[in-house]
């Protein structure tokens, strides 16, 4: 019996194996049969989707080809009405040109008749004048001699009187066709004048601005006005403040440098000196674009870029208080205009008045008069031997050599003693204020010189390399000493000499 019940679990457990087994097969079955079902559904789904998209394709594809069917039919359309423009304009002138023909062969035969009269009048004058001489028995000549002879003897003392009337006369009329010749160029050149100044106002996005200008301890607005040599004046005037300077390129150089310093936002002594240097060379590129303006507005073209650089720096140049590059430019004018009613070269009277005041813009950097500068510089860089003929002989230094230089000389006069063009006072004033600025900067040492508050400071910067403390010291001194033995000037002038030492090294 233990053998049999041995076997009998045996056989249970076998069964119950294979049961297992059965039903294990039967789950995986049904599991691969739902998977099998799944796939089978997103397969479906993709080829919908793919069906969806494909038609999608498919309308969109059709509206572009529409679209780009429109496009090409509008194209076509716009090449068809240029095409019949084109065809329209071709017929005109194809008209035009046959009717300019046709009246070109009318006006050669109108010519050819013409000249043919022309010599039949000619035959007719020469057939009179052989009957004439034939009939008196005189030549041409020979009765022309008699006629005045006679007519000499006869009125000798009525000719006399009336050459004298006509000389008086003469002379009269020569007078008043001059004086309207000068009074129609002026009137027909009427440039409004505006006289510079020694100030130039500055106004401020807001009041808090003054702080940043100003400075820790005033060191921004002492960097900006050692570097530009102007004197920053601030006040209580609202949003507002003043640079002064007898010199106009000064005030305009502190007053773009604060322009781009307020448009960065940080005002500091580093950023100060970057944006003067800036500065410095865009004014340079502004100096050539006003003197290209002069040179165009007057219509003269073929002048060197140097010669323009240099009548561009004019703008920053007065002459008893007028501006010398707009006192120029209304010269060209005048001058050109008088030239034309006296029947001279106008081009050449023009050239010469816009460079009449040529040795200006650098007659603070080389010696000799600005007549004697103009002349070389313009014979340097090849400009017309007219023009500078024209102009040399504006101050009477040079005889006039051409009569365009009596025109020049007379626009000179004209443009500086209208009213309201010039001030004697404030020329005076500017030039004494150069001449303090030169006393100084003709010490061995001195790197730079600043006239400031009217001409009552003067602030010499010097190379601290040449100059100790000590000499700086002696310096102010002598400056002080040679001011009060060369210069007239009301009360007293103080000397400030600024040595000022920067070392600078690179961290590799």
């Amino acid at each position: 019996m233990p053998n049999g019940d041995f076997i009998l679990q045996v056989g249970l457990l076998f069964l119950g194996l294979a049961l297992g087994y059965f039903i294990r097969q039967q789950s995986a079955a049904r599991k691969a049969d739902s998977l099998e079902q799944k796939i089978k559904i997103q397969l479906e789904e993709a080829k919908n989707e793919a069906r969806e998209i494909i038609l999608q394709a498919k309308d969109k594809a059709a509206v572009l080809f529409e679209e780009v069917k429109n496009e090409e039919r509008q194209r076509q359309e716009k090449t068809d009405r240029l095409e019949s423009h084109l065809l329209k304009k071709e017929e005109l002138l194809e008209r035009l040109s046959g009717e300019l023909n046709l009246r070109d062969e009318g006006l050669v035969k109108e010519l050819k008749n013409l000249e043919v009269g022309r010599q039949e009048l000619n035959q007719f004058r020469e057939g009179l004048k052989n009957q004439l001489e034939e009939i008196s028995g005189l030549s041409k000549e020979d009765a022309k001699e008699q006629l005045v002879r006679e007519i000499k003897d006869e009125h000798s003392r009525d000719l006399a009187l009336l050459l004298r009337r006509l000389e008086q006369e003469k002379r009269e009329e020569i007078e008043k066709k001059s004086l309207d010749i000068i009074t129609t160029a002026l009137q027909r050149y009427a440039r409004s004048h505006v006289a510079e100044v020694t100030t130039t106002i500055f106004h401020l996005p807001n009041e808090d601005l003054k702080g940043k200008i100003i400075g820790r301890e005033g060191r921004n607005i002492r960097t900006l006005e050692r570097l530009t040599g102007v004197e920053v004046i601030v006040d209580e005037t609202p949003e507002t403040i003043i640079i002064s300077s007898f010199d106009p390129l000064r005030r305009e150089i502190a007053r773009m440098a604060l322009e781009e310093l307020i448009k960065d936002g940080r005002i500091q002594p580093a950023k100060i000196e970057e944006k003067v240097t800036e500065v410095e060379q865009k004014l340079n590129k502004r100096i050539l674009e006003l003197g290209e303006q002069a040179a165009f507005e007057v219509g003269i073209i073929d002048l060197p870029k140097e010669i323009i650089q240099l009548l561009g720096r004019l703008h920053f140049r007065t002459s008893y208080g007028q501006n010398v590059l707009l006192h120029s430019v209304e010269m060209a004018h005048i001058a050109g205009m008088m030239a034309a009613e006296l029947g001279l070269n106008a081009e050449v009277a023009k050239k010469g008045a816009l460079l009449h005041d040529i040795g200006k813009a650098i007659d603070h950097e080389a010696q000799g008069t600005h007549v004697e500068l103009g002349r070389k510089i313009l014979k340097k860089y090849g400009v017309d031997e007219r023009a500078i003929k024209a102009m040399e002989a504006h101050h009477e230094e040079y005889p006039y050599a051409i009569p365009e230089a009596f025109v020049v000389t007379a626009a000179d006069i004209l443009s500086g003693a209208r009213p309201g063009a010039r001030r004697d006072s404030l020329e005076h004033y500017l030039k004494r204020l150069a001449n303090l600025e030169k006393i100084a900067t003709g010490f061995p040492g001195v790197k730079q010189a600043y006239a400031i508050s009217a001409g009552r400071e003067i602030r010499v910067f010097v190379v601290p390399e040449k100059i100790d403390d000590f000499r700086a010291l002696q310096l102010a001194k002598d400056i002080a000493g040679k001011i009060q033995f060369e210069l007239k000037y009301p009360g007293e002038i103080k000397v400030n000499v600024i040595r000022e030492m920067r070392a600078v090294e690179y961290a590799r």
